[in-house]
């Protein structure tokens, strides 16, 4: 049997879109720039070097929203992976499915000036700035092409609930020592003005990384955080993943 990196996608196919860049204004293009010019600015100082150097190799610009095409490109000839646009919010099976297949969804709606600082749902900002420099680190693409393949395996809510928790403080709001400082790699972190400062100004405790204390930390989704987990270096994300799925499937 072909694994899912061999075969189309099942699951998510109806979620599948393209970018249509001509659907760009001037006054979004705009946005864009003030918004990353904002978060890079912090970035930064804080963000880590996988983060920053993926930053660049990718070829994400500050002047204008990416074009996605050119960026998957890119990533494909470093990690393996491609950026796939999709309409919006994905079911759980949906979503597992395209990690396992190295496909990262993406939004292509940028939030409005007046959302400028939160939205509920992820916008290309949240998904490019915040997340797409990290996967051209190959340690961390391979850590999320692992995660996919395990929860689109599980048939338990109860199981991807415990294994959610481990992507929400590593993939989304993970913190990393380095070089005597804490530093950024999650995409909620990255991409959040609020999130990020909170972390640098010390209103957060950093917690050693612990798989059996991050599956039993809840997720609050509409707080701001007081507790996140800083891990020592990023190719511990694959051993995680691995050790969770022993705790998960053994409980």
């Amino acid at each position: 049997m072909r694994s899912l990196e061999q075969t189309g996608l099942v699951a998510a196919k109806s979620f599948l879109i393209e970018q249509d860049y001509t659907k760009y204004t001037l006054s979004q293009h705009a946005l864009w720039s003030e918004l990353v010019a904002r978060r890079m600015a912090q970035l930064e100082q804080c963000a880590c070097r996988e983060y920053l150097e993926g930053w660049h190799a990718l070829g994400l610009e500050r002047e204008r929203i990416p074009r996605l095409a050119g960026i998957s490109e890119r990533l494909a000839r470093r990690t393996g992976w491609s950026v796939q646009p999709v309409s919006g919010f994905m079911p759980s099976r949906a979503f597992f499915e395209m990690l396992a297949a190295r496909r990262f969804p993406t939004t292509t709606w940028l939030r409005s000036r007046e959302s400028m600082d939160y939205t509920p749902e992820p916008d290309i900002l949240h998904d490019a700035l915040g997340h797409l420099p990290m996967f051209a680190e190959q340690s961390f693409a391979d850590a999320v092409a692992e995660y996919g393949r395990v929860c689109y395996a599980m048939d338990s809510e109860e199981k991807l609930e415990r294994m959610g928790r481990l992507v929400w403080y590593t993939f989304e709001f993970g913190l990393i020592r380095q070089e005597g400082a804490v530093k950024v790699y999650g995409s909620g972190v990255a991409s959040s003005q609020a999130e990020c400062t909170n972390v640098l100004s010390g209103n957060c405790e950093i917690r050693d990384f612990s798989v059996a204390e991050v599956l039993n930390t809840t997720v609050k989704v509409d707080q701001i955080h007081t507790r996140l987990f800083a891990i020592d270096s990023i190719a511990e994300i694959l051993g995680a993943v691995h050790e969770a799925r022993e705790i998960v499937e053994g409980d």
